[in-house]
């Protein structure tokens, strides 16, 4: 792994946007590098970044945002076609709330509503993530994903993704993990929240993915159970993406 890429691009207007590659899977065999990216938003991108994302070759963009996180911080990437799979964000929503409500919010009750976000993801939104699968099965082109922060709807995507090349679920939780070095938080935009409920909201916790992932090994048999019934990526597709995404 020494001559290996950078897992992080270091862009200035991306902070969480990183490569998948590189991490062992069916046989021993790595996931390529420069094929599968995972960011946060791409609006941000200054002009020696975009020209780096130019010559990754990337040229097509998966946004999880929902429809008014996606009007409010357009992009446009030359060359680059973008496909929106909207899953709309709930747990700022919950808090807003649960705050005009008079409730007061903790670090805690962050904690569940996060939680209850990620379950969520697993049936409620199961068709944005499968239509992602779609596209990936179809060809090898290297290509993005994200939503706002690259940490949630992005993290449990890039999770099932390297869960259906077999590289092993702590190596999976490491990447997972990675967003608490690299994303740097917006300015609050609800001054109401306290700042140890905002370190929970814009951070990730092990508890967060594993909520997800229970349920899957719990109402579909496991990951490949889950695959298969829910994100239409069976033994055959499995094979595809192995095939696609794996260096020989």
């Amino acid at each position: 792994m020494s001559n290996a890429p950078e897992r992080s691009l270091g862009f200035a207007g991306a902070s969480n946007f990183r490569d998948l590659g590189g991490y062992a899977g069916t046989g021993g065999l790595p996931v390529r590098w420069r094929r599968l990216f995972r960011s946060d938003h791409l609006a941000g991108l200054t002009p020696q970044d975009a020209d780096t994302f130019r010559r990754l070759g990337v040229t097509r963009v998966f946004d999880f945002r929902g429809v008014e996180e996606r009007a409010a911080v357009p992009y446009e990437l030359p060359g680059v076609t973008q496909h929106a799979l909207t899953i709309e964000p709930t747990v700022v929503q919950r808090m807003k709330d649960l705050l005009d409500a008079g409730e007061a919010i903790t670090p805690a009750r962050t904690v569940e509503l996060m939680q209850l976000t990620y379950r969520g993801f697993v049936h409620d939104n199961a068709d944005r993530f499968a239509e992602l699968f779609a596209h990936l099965l179809a060809d090898d082109a290297p290509l993005v994903f994200h939503c706002t922060a690259g940490k949630d709807r992005t993290g449990f995507a890039a999770a099932m993704i390297l869960l259906a090349l077999d590289v092993p679920r702590p190596v999976v939780m490491r990447d997972y993990l990675l967003t608490n070095q690299l994303y740097r938080m917006p300015a609050p935009h609800d001054s109401r929240a306290p700042r140890e409920v905002l370190q929970v909201l814009w951070r990730v916790q092990e508890d967060f993915l594993n909520a997800a992932l229970d349920i899957v090994e719990q109402e579909d048999g496991g990951v490949r159970g889950y695959l298969s019934r829910e994100l239409r990526v069976g033994e055959p597709e499995r094979r595809r993406l192995q095939a696609l995404y794996l260096a020989s």
